[in-house]
């Protein structure tokens, strides 16, 4: 570990009152509370060990089986001390997180695509609303429980000359296939050559 990360670390762990620290691969690593967030965005931002000036990413990962379904992490830069840092926090379907933007403006997008994949909600936001999917999508598709084909799609109409939006049609029957090992021909083949002696 360099001597900067170490230093970022010991002055995070004595400000910040982090639920977890850790420094794996070269990268400091801290999971906190939501109340936390603006208070250690500011400190790491503006402290003279730390100084991540950048923020690189605001990423949501979804785990359904969980109480508080998704963790929100946050990748920051330090260029001054050539380091990284990640922010952990954990957050119900239900919670909302505070806003970054006033800190880092450029925390607009990141969390807006957030908002628009996962539905996770930024209090205090300038702008919430979706970035990357259509004005009437619903659901969120990088949501685990989102399903595969989607909800609608979408085609264009060389007659009308328009853009039509339909519910879902899988053109093709749900079929059952015989996954055998291609050595030990398929138990149909069997059942025909049974029947041809």
């Amino acid at each position: 570990m360099s001597k900067s990360i170490e230093v970022a670390k010991e002055a995070i762990k004595k400000n910040c009152n982090p639920i977890e620290i850790s420094d794996d691969f070269n990268q400091l690593q801290i999971s906190i509370s939501t109340n936390q967030i603006l208070d250690v965005v500011d400190f790491i931002k503006n402290d003279e060990a730390c100084e991540f000036r950048q923020i690189t990413d605001i990423a949501g990962v979804d785990f359904p089986d969980r109480q508080k379904r998704f963790e929100v992490i946050y990748h920051f830069l330090s260029f001054k001390h050539n380091s990284r840092l990640r922010i952990k926090i954990i957050i119900g379907e239900d919670e909302s997180i505070p806003s970054i933007t006033s800190i880092f403006p450029a925390a607009n997008w990141f969390e807006r695509e957030a908002f628009d994949m996962y539905g996770i909600q930024f209090k205090d936001h300038p702008d919430l609303r979706r970035i990357l999917t259509d004005y009437g999508f619903e659901g969120y598709p990088l949501r685990k429980d989102f399903p595969l084909s989607g909800n609608v799609e979408i085609r264009y109409d060389e007659i009308d000359k328009k853009i039509i939006h339909e519910p879902v049609n899988l053109q093709q029957d749900f079929r059952s296939f015989d996954i055998q090992s291609p050595w030990e021909r398929t138990n149909y083949l069997k059942e025909e050559k049974k029947n041809n002696e």
